[in-house]
């Protein structure tokens, strides 16, 4: 799939608060969520670069897939993108939204509330 962006080998991504003051405008919406940032090292960090800017030139949205520490799949829109080459290959930052626990535990709670 196009849309998405699987890390399939190594740890749960680390992800971090977002510092930089632009950032603040990924966050359009009457939810504030949590913007952060992850780095991935890749083989084709400017092909997955170009793949994003692909989904987001169709107004579609980017998914990072991955597994959290328990091993259970997730999955994250992508807000932004970059590639920096370093010596030891290509790395991948990644800003992403994140619900909070709280939303977290309130969807839960609403999806067992349909029942």
């Amino acid at each position: 799939m196009e849309d998405k962006i699987t890390i399939i080998e190594g740890p749960s991504p680390v992800f971090e608060e977002v510092g930089e003051a632009w950032a603040a405008g990924l966050n359009e919406s009457p939810i504030l969520y949590n913007v952060v940032q992850t780095r991935l090292r890749t083989f084709s960090g400017p092909a997955l670069v170009e793949r994003c800017h692909r989904t987001w030139r169709q107004h579609a949205i980017m998914h990072l897939f991955y597994r959290n520490e328990i091993g259970q799949e997730e999955h994250a829109p992508i807000l932004a993108a970059r590639t920096v080459r370093t010596n030891d290959g290509d790395v991948l930052l990644l800003w992403v939204r994140l619900e909070s626990q709280e939303e977290e535990e309130s969807n839960e709670l609403d999806s067992g509330n349909e029942e």
